[in-house]
């Protein structure tokens, strides 16, 4: 049964289109969650009703950690409750952003209504287990995630990646349609007042899960050979302990647990630079944001977000053989004009990005109006 087609509204002629977005990430507790939950509330100013069903982590019910990180969990949703929500929205198109239990019975709900079906990959998370030790927990997650991705794939009109190693490795598992998306920032980034950063490169933030593929041992040995400059790291996560004990060790770093987004929007507020070492990394929404507030953004050249050639040529990029201290003392003698410069047109790229990235959202929301292009003009 399909639902009815209503048309786009926004200026009262037409209902507003219906769309489902499914998580099984909490927002704000990860990039996916959050992505989404910018994506909900910029869309509503564009004529569209959107649901987000995604773990409530202020009720009970069944879940289970992710292997290697017991910070983030598997939460199983009640089926009957999750089909109620799906009725009675009558959902356009339903979108779903993980391979969880949340995203397969999108999956179904999807199937059974006959609506467009649009797949976020946003994670590789049978790749991120193989970061952990193994287990048989370990080996039972990377086996589900990899047949849980390809019944999303299967199934999908279109999938969705934000780098391009990511819409080759969804070509790879089996994905027909596959495009590449951008990122958005949220309203707060976009819209509060930016300051100019200082004189010179003083305070480094480093905002994320604390886990091993974030490579969160090179800011500490930053924070080790640079005592001149202070650092910040923000987030939770398996490494968190070790953070806290670093923190404890050296007077100029500092450990702030987990932050709502108002807070890490202070701290970036308070920053010279927003730094990313990732050995693995889909986009790096993080660094977007600290671009939107006219932040230096270094990151590892495995970071997805250095694939967008817009981006990149505001960004700073490094291998991560190259151990970061020493790309934050080159920064640390860059002349003030230099770096307001390169901070005022990350700015100016990441609102553009934006800009994009919700028309591109539109036309696959919208039939008749489906855009086909990246910023590369590749489908």
């Amino acid at each position: 049964m399909n639902a009815p087609d209503r048309g786009v509204g926004g200026n009262g002629a037409r209902s507003p289109r219906r769309v489902a977005f499914v998580s099984d990430s909490v927002p704000e507790r990860n990039g996916v969650g959050a992505y989404y939950a910018d994506l909900v509330a910029q869309l509503e100013d564009r004529g569209f009703e959107s649901t987000f069903l995604c773990p409530d982590q202020a009720r009970k019910g069944l879940r289970f950690p992710l292997p290697g990180d017991t910070t983030q969990r598997i939460w199983i949703p009640s089926p009957r409750s999750f089909g109620r929500t799906i009725r009675e929205l009558a959902p356009h198109a339903i979108v779903v952003a993980t391979p969880g239990p949340y995203g397969l019975l999108g999956v179904r709900w999807a199937r059974k209504l006959g609506v467009r079906l649009i797949v976020g990959f946003h994670t590789h998370y049978a790749g991120v287990t193989d970061l952990y030790s193994r287990s048989i927990l370990r080996v039972f997650s990377r086996g589900y995630f990899r047949v849980a991705d390809r019944v999303l794939f299967r199934n999908a009109d279109h999938v969705l990646g934000n780098s391009e190693a990511m819409v080759r490795l969804a070509r790879q598992l089996g994905a027909d349609d596959v495009r590449r998306i951008g990122t958005l920032v949220p309203r707060p980034v976009l819209e509060a007042p930016t300051r100019p950063i200082g004189d010179r490169l003083e305070r480094v933030l480093f905002a994320g899960r604390l886990a091993p593929e974030k490579r969160i041992s090179e800011v500490v040995s930053a924070a080790e050979r640079l005592p001149g400059l202070r650092f910040t790291i923000a987030g939770d996560g398996p490494l968190l302990d070790e953070v806290g004990a670093a923190a404890r060790r050296l007077p100029n770093l500092e450990a702030t647990g987990w932050l709502s987004r108002a807070e890490l929007l202070e701290h970036m507020d308070a920053a010279d630079a927003l730094v990313l070492p990732s050995e693995m990394e889909s986009f790096g929404t993080v660094a977007l944001e600290a671009m939107a507030r006219e932040r230096i953004a270094v990151v590892t050249d495995t970071c997805g977000i250095a694939d967008w050639p817009s981006l990149a040529e505001h960004l700073v990029v490094f291998s991560p053989e190259r151990p970061l201290h020493e790309v934050l003392s080159g920064l640390a003698e860059d002349s003030p004009d230099s770096l307001r410069s390169l901070a005022r047109r990350a700015r100016e790229a990441a609102v553009d990005l934006n800009r994009r990235t919700l028309e591109q959202w539109i036309g696959l929301l919208s039939p008749g109006q489906d855009d086909h292009s990246d910023e590369s003009g590749r489908s």
